[in-house]
Formats: structure tokens, sequence, C-alpha cells
């Protein structure tokens, strides 16, 4: 898989640290039956909303984690030591009931 693929510019500003306040300020994507989109907040929801439509709600949390790593370069020709590349995630494991 090419990670590469998956970069792109984030401004700090622009990450949400915390709930947008009041509630209905929080920024939501507007997609248009054409392919257009638009940038609007949650407040105008209502107006955005036909009969049928479809509302897709992400209601995923993000979790206080960090991980911290290095980047260790290619091995030269003749080093003896191991330098796998390595991957980690984090994960919320959810109880299953009964």
């Amino acid at each position: 898989m090419r990670t590469d693929l998956f970069d792109f510019d984030l401004p700090a500003e622009r990450i949400a640290l915390r709930p947008a306040s009041p509630r209905d300020s929080a920024r939501m994507l507007v997609v248009q039956g054409d392919g257009v989109l638009r940038d609007r907040l949650i407040f105008d929801l209502p107006q955005w909303l036909e009969a049928g439509d479809q509302l897709v709600v992400n209601d995923t949390k993000v979790i206080a984690a960090q991980l911290k790593g290095r980047r260790i370069a290619e091995p030269r020709p003749g080093d003896r030591r191991s330098r796998q590349p390595a991957a980690a995630a984090l994960h919320r494991l959810q109880a299953h009931a009964g």
C-alpha cells in the first residue's frame, strides 16, 4: 500500500481540539446531487434536508492518545543490524454483551 496517497496538508488551526460551542456552530460538508461540495454549519442543516434524503452521521470519538516514534534510515551495505519496517495502531476494544 502506498501510504503517500494519504498525505495531505492540514493546518494546525483547522484541527478541532474540543467540541464546537455552541454545538450547532460545528461544521458540516454538504454534498449535493451534482457532486458540488459546500462547507456549512450544523445550524443550517434543516434548510438542506428534503424528503427522502439520506443523512450520514459520524459519531466517532477521539481518544486521548499519542504515539511517539522515529524513522530509522535504510540499512547501509555491511550493516549487520536488522531494520525491519514497523507499524503501530491504537484500538479501543469494545466488550461484547452476553
